[in-house]
C-alpha cells in the first residue's frame, strides 16, 4: 500500500472475438471484474477504447486501488517484446500490425504487456486451474476460433517464431477452408463457428452460434450431437498427436466451445481410447478450471516487471 493509503493492483485483460474480459488482481486476490463485448470489427482503437472503460470500471469498483500495470492476452500472433500484434484472424478488423501495448498503456497511464490469449490461457491454467502442478500441458482454446500453448517443463514454450503449440492450424483434418487461408485444419471442425457451420451444413438451419447447436444436441437433435462428436473427435485425436510428438499427455481444453464440456469430454475421451499414443500412455484431457478468466488471470503474470512482484 502505497504513503497516499491507495492499494496497487494489476489488471488482466483477455481481448478475444467476441467478448474482454478484465480482472484486478491484488497479489492472489481478484479484487473485481468485468466483462463487455469486443468492438472487433471497427479496429484496434476501438478495441483499446472498449478495454479500458472495462478497466476504469473495474477500478471504480473496487474504491482504494491504484492500477500500477497491465497483461493483455490478446488473440492472435504477438510479439511479447513489442506488444504489437503481428498477425490475426479475419475476425478482427485493423489488428494485424496493431501496437497494443502503446495504445493501451497509453490509455490507461501504466506500463502494459502484451502475450498470445492461448499463452495467458496455459499460464492462467498451469498457476490456478487444471494444469496446476503439471509440469508439461498442451493447453486448447476452442472458441471463434482454435488456439494451442504447450507449457514444458514448468515454462511456456513460444518456440523460435513464438508460434508453438499452434494445433488449430494442423492440417489433417479434412478438406474444410480455415480462416488462415490453408484447409483441412483443426480450427475448421472444433472452433465455434465450425460446429455451428456443421449444424447448418446437414440442415439448411442457420444458428447464431455453437451455444445454440449444444441445447438442441441436449434436446436430442442428432445434426446438433454429430456436430459436436466431430469437434470432439477431432480435439482427441490433436491430443494425441502432440502426445505422439512431444509425450505431453497432459491436455487442458477452454474457450466458449468448451462450456458444453458434457457433449464434448466423452467424444474426446472415446477418441483418445480409440487412437492412444505408440507410447501406450494415459493422455488426460481435462476441461479448464477458470472458466472465462482462465486468459486474463494468466495475462496479469505477464504484467511489467513493476508490477508483476505484486502477483507473489
Amino acid at each position: 500500500m502505497g504513503g497516499d493509503g491507495l492499494r496497487d493492483v494489476v489488471a488482466g485483460l483477455d481481448i478475444g472475438g467476441t467478448g474482454t474480459s478484465v480482472v484486478l488482481v491484488d497479489g492472489e486476490r481478484v479484487v473485481a471484474r468485468q466483462h463487455g463485448a469486443t468492438p472487433a470489427g471497427e479496429g484496434g482503437p476501438a478495441m483499446v477504447a472498449a478495454a479500458a472503460g472495462l478497466v476504469r470500471s473495474a477500478l471504480r469498483a473496487a474504491p482504494g486501488t491504484r492500477l500500477a500495470g497491465a497483461g493483455v492476452g490478446a488473440a492472435g500472433v504477438v510479439d511479447p517484446a513489442t506488444g504489437t500484434v503481428v498477425a490475426a484472424s479475419d475476425s478482427f478488423a485493423g489488428w494485424a500490425g496493431f501496437g497494443l501495448a502503446d495504445a493501451l498503456g497509453d490509455a490507461l497511464g501504466v506500463p502494459v504487456a502484451v502475450e498470445n490469449d492461448v499463452n495467458a490461457f496455459a499460464l492462467g491454467e498451469a498457476r490456478s486451474g487444471a494444469a496446476r502442478g503439471l509440469a508439461d500441458v498442451l493447453a486448447v482454446t476452442l472458441g471463434t476460433g482454435v488456439g494451442g500453448a504447450l507449457v514444458l517443463g514448468g515454462n511456456l514454450y513460444r518456440g523460435p517464431s513464438g508460434a508453438a503449440g499452434e494445433i488449430g492450424h494442423v492440417a489433417g483434418f479434412g478438406d474444410l477452408p480455415c480462416t488462415c487461408g490453408g484447409r483441412g485444419h483443426l480450427e475448421t471442425l472444433a472452433s465455434g463457428r465450425a460446429v455451428a457451420r456443421a449444424f447448418e451444413r446437414a440442415t439448411g438451419l442457420a444458428v447464431p452460434g455453437a451455444r445454440q447447436v449444444a441445447e438442441l444436441a441436449r434436446a436430442g437433435d442428432g445434426d446438433a450431437r454429430r456436430a459436436f462428436d466431430d469437434a470432439a473427435h477431432a480435439v482427441g485425436r490433436a491430443a494425441v498427436l502432440v502426445a505422439t510428438l512431444l509425450d505431453v499427455t497432459d491436455v487442458v481444453v477452454g474457450g466458449g466451445v468448451a462450456s458444453a464440456w458434457d457433449l464434448l469430454g466423452p467424444g474426446i475421451a472415446a477418441s483418445v481410447r480409440r487412437e492412444p499414443p505408440v507410447s501406450g500412455a494415459d493422455v488426460r484431457v481435462a476441461p479448464s478450471a477458470l472458466g472465462r478468466e482462465a486468459v486474463a488471470l494468466g495475462a496479469a503474470t505477464v504484467a511489467p516487471a513493476g508490477a508483476l512482484s505484486l502477483l507473489g
